[in-house]
């Protein structure tokens, strides 16, 4: 019985556990908080590469 007692694996395993929610829990907030600028800095490079195609000024 005292073994069982004094045993941490049970502990370990939370404790990692909520190391893992915790991160996770950040990169959905990081996601939440940057995403409306990521998306806007792409579709503002994708206008200008409309824009130059469509004006000529397309690569070759």
């Amino acid at each position: 019985m005292n073994r069982h007692l004094t045993s941490e694996d049970g502990a370990s395993a939370v404790e990692y556990g909520l190391l893992i929610t915790g991160i996770a829990g950040l990169i959905v907030a990081m996601v939440f908080v940057f995403g409306g600028f990521v998306g806007g800095v792409f579709s503002d490079s994708c206008t200008k590469v409309r824009n130059q195609v469509a004006a000529g000024n397309a690569c070759s």
